[in-house]
């Protein structure tokens, strides 16, 4: 339940959250290694206080004799001093000290030493000394009241300090994600608005050059690519009703002169226009559907040997049978891989625009150069002019529209040509042919 909690919490409040358990998890280690650190050194100073003292009794003991008892020492016997010392004789009696005390300091170094009357405990040291022949045992006690009270007087502001802190350190990171998470809200308040009818509105690009910009950068591009489609779906649904009414609305002509007036058309003339526009229908669908297979990456999955030079040698001889003369010398050898009713479909709609466009001649050509197969249709027409050398690879466009539709054309072929190559991971490209028309020349991977 509390994990179900902490994701569905908002990025402000998990970052807020974050920072503040980071930096207390912080401040508290290191409030409590600088409150151990001082402990350690004001310990060590006392520690060293009582030693020094200690060397001066040792020293003082065996040179001149056991000290004299310092004054006041039995006055105030109540509470020890900060500083007490005691000399022991061999066997634990108190021959000397600085003050009476209830009972005699421990015989050993130690640093928890409780003696009677004192509220805090004392750190002793001790060393041996010996005078006129005895051995005496010194200890020097000193008191750790200065550390406690110390401590405590770090403590006190360390922990006033830290929560002002941890609540500093929480607007902070709540007013700065707040404004690092603005242009967010900017985008998204944008990208609400944006449907599939307003493709052409943009999200706001943050001047910053971040993450955030990146996305909203990348959303740019994506909804201009989107735009893009959308677009090209659209002219591509107008200009496939268009090229499919024309067929119907000829049928329809034909049906209806001949339902109106008998003996207007010529016997037999009904089913052969019903037939040649059925016919002209067919090709478009069929090519809407290789482009629709193109665009779905379909063409090239089927991967194989494909001979390009048999599939030249073929649509050669199919145009020579329609009164073309088909120049072949130039066919060699070109095997790619790829999918071979694809491949077919490219070699015989560069043929049969030549065959289209041509006077009397076309050339068909496949070499290999290296890793790549080359093949080039040429036909002796009028040629395309350069300017219209990339359009009439587009969907629908015809350069002749009156020459194109009497010879059956479409405007899809070498739309085709280009999905298709493309999917190979093919060029083509158009250029001024020898014979004086136009050469399409098709440039693919070449296969083993």
């Amino acid at each position: 339940m509390a994990e179900s909690r902490w994701s569905r919490a908002s990025v402000r409040v998990r970052t807020t959250v974050a920072a503040v358990v980071v930096v207390a998890v912080a401040l508290l280690a290191g409030a409590a290694a600088l409150v151990a650190l001082v402990r350690h050194s004001l310990r060590d100073g006392l520690e060293g206080n009582a030693e020094q003292r200690l060397s001066a009794l040792v020293t003082q003991i065996e040179s001149t004799g056991l000290p004299a008892p310092e004054p006041g020492d039995a006055e105030d016997d109540d509470e020890p001093d900060e500083l007490v010392w005691q000399v022991l004789a061999a066997g634990g009696t108190v021959v000397r000290s600085s003050q009476p005390l209830a009972a005699s300091l421990p015989d050993h170094d130690t640093g928890d030493a409780r003696l009677p009357g004192a509220e805090h405990p004392y750190v002793v040291v001790t060393d041996d000394a010996e005078t006129g022949g005895r051995a005496y045992r010194v200890a020097v006690a000193v008191s750790l009241e200065e550390v406690a009270n110390s401590t405590t007087a770090l403590i006190t502001p360390l922990l006033l300090g830290l929560p002002l802190v941890l609540v500093l350190v929480a607007g902070t990171t709540w007013t700065v994600v707040i404004g690092a998470l603005a242009p967010v809200e900017r985008i998204r308040r944008e990208a609400e608005e944006i449907t599939g009818d307003r493709l052409d509105r943009r999200v706001p690009e943050p001047p910053t050059r971040d993450e955030i910009h990146l996305m909203a950068r990348t959303m740019n591009r994506m909804l201009g690519r989107l735009q893009e489609s959308r677009d090209r779906q659209r002219q591509f649904v107008a200009d496939a009703s268009h090229e499919l009414r024309s067929p119907l609305a000829g049928i329809r002509q034909a049906a209806e002169v001949a339902s109106t007036h008998p003996g207007a058309m010529p016997e037999g003339r009904l089913a052969a226009t019903v037939l040649e526009e059925a016919a002209r229908m067919q090709r478009v669908v069929e090519q809407l559907l290789v482009l629709t297979r193109a665009d779905a990456g379909a063409v090239a999955r089927t991967r194989q040997d494909v001979d390009l030079d048999d599939l030249l040698l073929a649509e050669a001889g199919r145009v020579t049978r329609s009164g073309l003369t088909a120049e072949t010398s130039g066919i060699g050898g070109g095997r790619v891989r790829g999918d071979p009713a694809s491949l077919a479909q490219v070699v015989r709609n560069l043929v049969d625009n030549a065959a289209r466009h041509a006077g009397a001649r076309i050339a068909v050509a496949v070499r290999r150069t290296g890793d790549t197969v080359e093949l080039t249709v040429d036909d002796d027409g009028s040629g395309i002019a350069e300017e219209h050398r990339q359009r009439v690879f587009e969907r629908f466009v015809r350069l002749d529209e009156a020459r194109a539709r009497d010879a059956g054309g479409s405007g899809l072929g070498l739309a085709i040509v280009r999905e298709i190559v493309a999917a190979h991971e093919g060029t083509v490209e158009i250029s001024d042919s020898p014979l004086g028309g136009a050469r399409f020349t098709a440039r693919l991977p070449a296969g083993d």
